[in-house]
């Protein structure tokens, strides 16, 4: 589809729901609508997940190494960077809410400054977010992760310091992107720093042998080839209207535009937060190196799953902040339903294929036969969890586009960590029933 399709008379008018009076013509509608949603919805998916494979992949080849090198790796992406990522993408959603309803009403200009000033919060939060990488291994020590393991993530937390500041200008940079369609670029740039990952990884871990610096050494390329490649685009005026250039606009109302951030970082965080604690509830189980294993490698394979919704999740925040902006919510509504209804029938795919392929969806992963049927015992949890987050990340995404931030908050906190956590170290530990059942809380909670 071209851009222009997607403003074209059939697909920009409002749906009337009200004269949908039978099945024929609400499929009529909903494919109408499904053409504005993966219009979107696609390149958003494929950008998602080339993203989050720089450090999946990064974990693919530490695996190669040792398990303690793969516990290492994947307890610094999900726990230290986790955390880092969580409240980058949390506070850069605030302009999917502010860019979405600007361009729905065509204030074209309002984008720019919106995303410079999304750049000076983001980065002062990165400032504040260096001690936890500086001193990651007391933290992880303090809350009870196993020493080795601490040790070792520890120091490749120091190492990816630079990606840090790489999430700060990212995630702002997307949501302007997105909220203008263009949606191509960000998948190219993604895809082309996706494969040049490969290709460092191979050479810095395997093929020099440079371990986990090399490891670190190739993520931290690779996200600012996605930074610098993104601005490129902005900056060489493929973005006409939006982008000025610099404006000394962008300091004013820091306060305001940063009480929304922190609404939308607390919103995003509260849930990736849960996979990094369930990490450090794996490191305090009995064979804490296997158990850690076991469910980064679900959390890894449940987070790539992740990435196809949240790219449903841009669509349908940019379809719901572009059609409120615009003063349509009939529209609005119909989305919301036809993306629903889409993102559940991937969910069973994907439960359908887990079960499939429980034996061996864990060996890409490692070299480890303990690791492996650790991580196959879990298929049955692990399919039904990526089955009920088929829909969550998608509502999640209505809520940005309306600006329903701190009510997503107050769910998400009560159901993660007022009912999921606790139960889930109260059934790992104390009752001896291991990372299954903290693993299963996911599902409960999903």
């Amino acid at each position: 589809m071209a851009i222009d399709d997607l403003h074209s008379p059939l697909l920009n008018r409002e749906p009337d729901i009200d004269e949908i009076t039978n099945c024929g013509q609400f499929v009529k509608e909903a494919i109408t609508e499904n053409k504005k949603l993966w219009y979107l919805a696609g390149p958003a998916i494929f950008t998602a997940i080339a993203q989050y494979s720089l450090g999946g992949m990064t974990q693919v080849f530490a695996g190669q190494l040792t398990t303690l090198e793969l516990d290492a790796v994947s307890t610094e992406n999900m726990v230290i960077a986790g955390l880092a990522f969580g409240i980058m993408l949390g506070m850069g959603s605030a302009l999917e809410t502010l860019c979405g309803q600007a361009y729905g009403a065509k204030q074209l200009h309002m984008l720019g400054v919106y995303m410079q000033r999304s750049w000076i919060i983001l980065n002062a939060m990165c400032i504040c977010l260096l001690p936890i990488y500086i001193w990651a291994t007391p933290i992880l020590k303090f809350f009870g992760q196993n020493q080795e393991i601490a040790d070792l993530a520890g120091e490749f937390s120091l190492y990816m310091i630079p990606q840090l500041f790489a999430y700060g200008f990212n995630f702002p940079l997307q949501k302007f992107l997105q909220a203008q369609s263009k949606v191509m670029a960000m998948a190219w740039v993604s895809g082309v720093a996706l494969v040049f990952h490969v290709f460092l990884c191979w050479l810095l871990i395997l093929k020099l042998q440079l371990g986990l610096p090399g490891a670190a050494a190739a993520l931290n390329i690779s996200w600012w080839i996605v930074v610098l490649g993104q601005f490129a685009y902005i900056y060489m005026g493929y973005c006409p209207g939006a982008w000025t250039g610099f404006s000394w606009s962008a300091f004013r109302d820091l306060g305001a535009f940063a009480r929304l951030s922190i609404a939308s970082a607390i919103m995003m965080c509260l849930e990736f937060w849960y996979y990094m604690l369930l990490v450090v509830l794996a490191g305090q189980l009995k064979n804490p190196q296997i158990a850690v294993a076991a469910i980064s490698i679900c959390t890894n394979l449940n987070g790539w799953e992740i990435m196809i919704f949240l790219g449903f999740n841009a669509a349908i925040s940019v379809r719901i902040s572009n059609e409120l902006g615009a003063g349509r919510p009939r529209a609005a509504k119909f989305s919301i339903l036809v993306v629903v209804l889409s993102s559940a029938l991937i969910g069973i795919a994907f439960l359908v294929l887990v079960l499939a392929l429980r034996n061996v969806y864990a060996l890409p992963f490692t070299n480890s036969a303990e690791v492996a049927d650790a991580v196959s015992k879990l298929a049955v949890v692990f399919a039904f969890t990526l089955l009920l987050n088929s829909v969550q990340p998608v509502l999640t995404g209505v809520a940005v586009g309306a600006g329903w931030q701190w009510l997503v908050a107050y769910v998400n906190l009560g159901c993660y960590y007022i009912v999921g956590l606790p139960l889930g170290f109260l059934l790992g530990s104390q009752f001896d029933m291991g990372v299954k059942r903290i693993f299963r809380l996911k599902t409960s909670n999903a």
